[in-house]
């Protein structure tokens, strides 16, 4: 039965009305007052590309904040996936209490991020932080190091509060490896194949659409990191441990400058539409696993 063009608008035109006003709109407002000088006060004033000639050329903050995004990125991509991958397949062949280790690790994501910056901040307290404690027990000396606000330390103890939590990355992959037919690692078995070569060979390849979506993201959630950075760290000390998101929020809400806040809006859009393709291009996620 052929169905009427009216009704197929009809039935498209709320979804696509919605669409326009929750991100069309702010989005293109975000991409033309990036061109404006544009802060508290009623300063309004076309700049052209001077907010994103100073960004790069001329801020010393911004170099940072992209310094450290893409390294949290690359950090996520490679170990935080890497690592739930090594779990999911260890926990794919179900030795006894998989299942209840697999609800564990599964909890740091879905706890708030807000009571994960809390219990990391009182881990690595100075004073009272199990970490330091631990220490002081081992070597019999007060051990008192300030993990997130002393310049060797804060990047790396920062990272920490995320890197090594990969339960959503286990659960996808695990779930790749559970739709695998059974006859194809069968048959792979009486080929003579060890558990290695299956796994290496066999189940890795054909998963290969869920590393790709694990990865995506993975990347993608570090391009937007927030909560964790500002309850734990605030970017400091001094900047070390600034990224992009929270550049933004500073430039827009303690700074009032709306439009070279924008601007890096623009950035974060871009980086994003750029990270995807190239992990879906590096991955074939077009292409079929078989």
């Amino acid at each position: 039965m052929k169905v009427k063009r009216w009704k197929l608008i009809s039935f498209l035109l709320p979804c696509l009305l919605l669409f326009g006003l929750i991100y069309l709109i702010p989005m293109g407002i975000v991409f033309g007052s990036s061109f404006f000088e544009w802060k508290a006060g009623g300063i309004f004033r076309f700049i052209g590309l001077e907010n994103y000639i100073n960004a790069f050329l001329y801020d010393v903050r911004m170099k940072t904040a992209i310094k450290n995004t893409i390294i949290w990125v690359l950090l996520q991509c490679v170990i935080h996936v890497g690592l739930g991958t090594v779990i999911a397949f260890l926990l794919a062949r179900r030795l006894r209490g998989w299942k209840v280790l697999r609800t564990i690790y599964m909890i740091p994501n879905v706890v708030s991020a807000a009571a994960l910056g809390v219990i990391f901040l009182n881990v690595f307290n100075a004073k009272y932080g199990l970490l330091n404690s631990f220490i002081t027990q081992i070597t019999g000396e007060p051990f008192t190091k300030n993990w997130f606000f002393e310049q060797n330390s804060a990047f790396f103890t920062v990272t920490l509060t995320w890197l090594l939590y990969s339960g959503l990355i286990v659960i996808l992959v695990l779930a790749g490896i559970m739709s695998i037919p059974e006859d194809v690692v069968e048959a792979a078995r009486i080929d003579g194949a060890s558990n290695m070569q299956v796994n290496l060979r066999i189940r890795l390849p054909l998963i290969r659409t869920v590393m790709g979506t694990s990865v995506i993201l993975a990347a993608t959630s570090k391009l937007r990191e927030f909560e964790l950075i500002y309850l734990t760290t605030n970017g400091g000390p001094g900047d070390k441990t600034l990224n992009l998101p929270l550049y933004l929020y500073k430039a827009s809400m303690m700074d009032n400058n709306y439009g070279y806040a924008n601007m890096m809006g623009v950035v974060l859009i871009i980086a994003g539409v750029i990270v995807v393709y190239c992990i879906n291009q590096l991955f074939r996620m077009n292409e079929g696993d078989y």
